[in-house]
């Protein structure tokens, strides 16, 4: 799946969730290269539904939203 960021540095997010609603393979496209490798490493393996409760209204700065937020987005939607 390929989710479209929105307000925040990184473009989008490519990432896969198997059937049994495990997530594999994120990678965020631009934004801050350490922190997003570490969200999608930590994210790796893990039950979307987790994810989502762990990252859903995390902030950057004065931002609205960050890129953590914007996965749980991506998997809120996905489910």
């Amino acid at each position: 799946m390929l989710y479209k960021t929105s307000g925040v540095c990184s473009q989008g997010i490519e990432f896969d969730v198997s059937e049994d609603k495990t997530v594999h393979n994120v990678k965020f496209i631009g934004g801050c290269s350490g922190n997003t490798q570490g969200v999608a490493k930590l994210a790796e393996g893990m039950k979307a539904e987790d994810v989502i409760s762990r990252l859903e209204g995390i902030r950057c700065g004065r931002k609205p939203t960050s890129c953590p937020d914007q996965l749980a987005k991506a998997l809120r939607q996905v489910l």
